[in-house]
């Protein structure tokens, strides 16, 4: 079984359809499917930040990174900016 995580939901995911922790009886699976949310993240989301896939062992997490430089010039308000 594998397991895809999303460490952080802003608020574009808490909007959108995707899911969080969501299992797959197969890593090839989840790697597809977490593969395509994190395009789909960095594509339709407002942009103020990127996202990143990480594999540790069977599971997925995608995990924000840094906020965009072409974003709207700052910090989003969500504490993790730094």
């Amino acid at each position: 079984m594998s397991t895809i995580n999303i460490a952080q939901e802003c608020g574009c995911f808490r909007r959108s359809e995707l899911e969080n922790n969501v299992t797959f009886d197969n890593k090839d699976d989840a790697m597809i499917k977490a593969q395509g949310m994190v395009s789909h993240m960095n594509e339709k989301f407002c942009g103020k930040h990127g996202f990143e896939l990480r594999e540790s062992g069977d599971n997925f997490s995608i995990t924000m990174k840094a906020p965009q430089a072409a974003a709207s010039g700052g910090c989003c308000g969500g504490g993790h900016c730094s």
